[in-house]
């Protein structure tokens, strides 16, 4: 799939119209997807997010090195930092036995709701807890609210320079422990250079980079960090 030439180049400082986007990606999804079925409800996503209108989700390529770390760690416990339409929730929660504990947070609540129906139409409602908070108020109250000591797996993909401050913050509540891996998308566009600067020079972490091209283009470079705490 090639991007469309009738989107103007991305913007991401200027995103005024994304609670509308969802709304028309959410009509668009219900009624060109499978009611249950996890992987037409991601197709439609993409088709729309590629022919119709950019949105910042992890994306058809970026997502596929997602669900490798998933697949190598297999693990049974994993948060989320930004929801935002639900879209990497689903390409998370596909590949998660049924017993894992799978939370994510999401400070927009039309984006959560959003998510929510995204969800129940993919029919794995029940398999994901998300949270509507600011991540710096929620990760506190992870531990003792869930009962989880730490997390197999994080995936960060919220607000860029929120990064950095949310990873110290999973760290000082100890729920980031040794093998726990963290995934990181959209470090280069728009970019997080004090988290890549921490983590890739912090004796605590092997981090390997992933090259790949923004979500739903062609022409902006991008990539995905992934790093396992020693």
């Amino acid at each position: 799939m090639s991007a469309s030439p009738l989107r103007p180049e991305i913007d991401f400082f200027s995103l005024s119209d994304v609670d509308t986007g969802q709304e028309k990606m959410l009509a668009h999804v219900l009624k060109n997807s499978a009611k249950g079925n996890v992987d037409s409800v991601i197709k439609a996503i993409d088709d729309y997010c590629w022919t119709t209108s950019w949105m910042m989700n992890v994306g058809d390529r970026k997502g596929l090195i997602l669900e490798e770390a998933i697949r190598k760690r297999q693990p049974k416990t994993v948060l989320e930092l930004g929801t935002f339409c639900g879209y990497s929730s689903l390409r998370i929660v596909s590949q998660l036995p049924g017993d894992a504990r799978f939370i994510t947070i999401e400070m927009n609540p039309l984006s959560a709701a959003i998510a929510a129906q995204l969800h129940e139409h993919a029919g794995v409602t029940s398999r994901i807890t998300c949270i509507v908070g600011s991540t710096d108020n929620v990760i506190p109250t992870l531990s003792e609210q869930f009962a989880i000591q730490s997390f197999d797996l994080i995936f960060i993909d919220h607000w860029k320079e929120v990064y950095l401050r949310d990873l110290q913050l999973l760290e000082q509540m100890k729920l980031i422990a040794s093998g726990t891996v963290v995934v990181a998308d959209n470090v280069i566009t728009p970019g997080a250079p004090d988290y890549l600067a921490y983590i890739r020079n912090n004796p605590n972490y092997e981090s390997i980079f992933h090259e790949a091209m923004l979500e739903y283009t062609d022409t902006h470079k991008d990539g995905v960090e992934i790093s396992i705490r020693k």
